[in-house]
């Protein structure tokens, strides 16, 4: 279990704002060197997001009114929670948010390494993919109780439950959304979020 409130948050890479890293494999790796990396980010004012060669990336909106996301020049709005835009680390992004800061989940992958797979889950019961190595669960509008065979973890808005990517079935009650991350490797890989 990944609390919220526990993160550490540490400067981007680009020294532009702060990220609080949820897991990234090699444990422990740094931004030039991680397989796939799950962080959060609060984003309060516009400007340049850093440049990750080789990466595949996904931002989804947690918290906020939103952000314009311009990759090489074109413009992508992301309105309100669970908005979300997959796009190539390598590109020349711009973020200008649309009305104050907000808070989002980027996840991240080695093009050639890894790939990955998010979707927005509500209640009941979700299928793990049999070829996910890493999967985790995040609430986002409400607190979220989720069943992994008879244990129960309860998660508060924006904890992380990190998932066996073994495990066939999970049961989730609560009444908001969550979002399901899946790191898959790249020779087993079928369409993920991966940018074309």
């Amino acid at each position: 279990m990944i609390r919220s409130g526990d993160l550490v948050r540490i400067p981007w890479k680009n020294g532009g704002g702060t990220t609080a890293e949820l897991a990234a494999f090699p444990e422990g790796s740094g931004f030039d060197a991680f397989g796939w990396r799950i962080s959060m980010a609060d984003v309060a004012s516009d400007g340049p997001f850093s440049t990750f060669p080789r990466i595949d990336r996904t931002l989804i909106v947690l918290e906020g009114n939103g952000i314009e996301l311009d990759v090489e020049g074109v413009p992508y709005r992301l309105e309100g929670a669970l908005a979300k835009l997959s796009f190539a680390g390598d590109d020349a992004t711009l973020g200008k948010l649309l009305s104050g800061g907000i808070r989002d989940l980027n996840v991240m992958t080695r093009r050639g390494r890894f790939t990955h797979r998010t979707r927005t889950v509500r209640s009941g019961v979700m299928l793990l993919s049999e070829d996910a190595c890493a999967a985790f669960v995040t609430a986002v509008e409400a607190s979220l109780d989720v069943f992994v065979g008879d244990v129960v973890h309860s998660l508060h808005p924006l904890d992380t439950l990190v998932l066996d990517p073994g495990s066939e079935m999970i049961q989730l009650s609560g009444t908001g959304q969550s979002i399901l991350v899946e790191i898959v490797p790249e020779d087993s890989a079928g369409e993920g979020d991966r940018h074309p």
